[in-house]
């Protein structure tokens, strides 16, 4: 994206020539393939941070957090099992994917003088923060999740509770400030005509925050 190979479907799709540097960045995330590295590059930091923090919890943590940074590789993996697609590869040429005649030209490059620009809508300052933050919030809810199974594995029903409880607050604190970005971006860009319209992305990231919200009550209940 940042050296405008167009050549690549999604740099042409998600970028342009014109953009600044702060819009290039938010191209990386715009389409599915980038949310989905995007949310696997924060479960790549907050393991590193789990693999000096966890201590005993590491091996069981870190196995559930490991599986899950396996599924997520399968959304970006583009590869077909028995006819099926699995997944859509960020790295896929733009002549493999488009039918066009250029593409029988050795020199079609050429052609391809601009990408397809990042939408309008998304030329904002919010959407180099608000995405980030958010998926920062989906990607650390994994570990309040990897303490509960790292109990039930080990048989230590009660003590994980207590090393969960400080990660279930910080995903609740990068996941809750994530969903109020979202309504200033909603408000300033969206043209929602208010903070919150009830959009199917919204609620996504609504109802995760409010499982989450009981879950952390729950855990200071017991």
């Amino acid at each position: 994206i940042y050296n405008h190979l167009f050549e690549y479907k999604y740099a042409w799709q998600h970028s342009s020539l014109s953009l600044e540097f702060k819009y290039l960045l938010s191209c990386f995330w715009e389409g599915q393939e980038g949310s989905f590295l995007l949310w696997a590059a924060w479960h790549a930091i907050l393991g590193m941070v789990l693999i000096f923090k966890a201590k005993e919890w590491e091996a069981p943590v870190m196995a559930v957090l490991s599986f899950a940074q396996f599924c997520l590789a399968t959304m970006v993996a583009g590869i077909y099992v028995f006819g099926a697609k699995i997944g859509s590869n960020p790295f896929v040429l733009l002549r493999n994917e488009m039918d066009a005649p250029i593409f029988s030209r050795p020199d079609y490059l050429s052609f391809i003088t601009d990408g397809n620009d990042l939408n309008p809508l998304l030329q904002n300052y919010w959407m180099q923060i608000h995405p980030p933050v958010l998926f920062l919030g989906f990607a650390s809810v994994i570990i309040p999740f990897a303490y509960a199974i790292a109990g039930l594995w080990t048989k230590k029903y009660g003590e994980w509770t207590k090393p969960a409880l400080p990660w279930a607050l910080f995903s609740a604190a990068a996941l809750g400030t994530g969903v109020m970005m979202g309504a200033m971006w909603a408000y300033e860009s969206l043209t929602f005509g208010g903070y919150w319209a009830w959009d199917p992305v919204e609620n996504a990231s609504l109802v995760p925050w409010l499982i989450l919200i009981s879950g952390l009550h729950t855990l200071l209940i017991y």
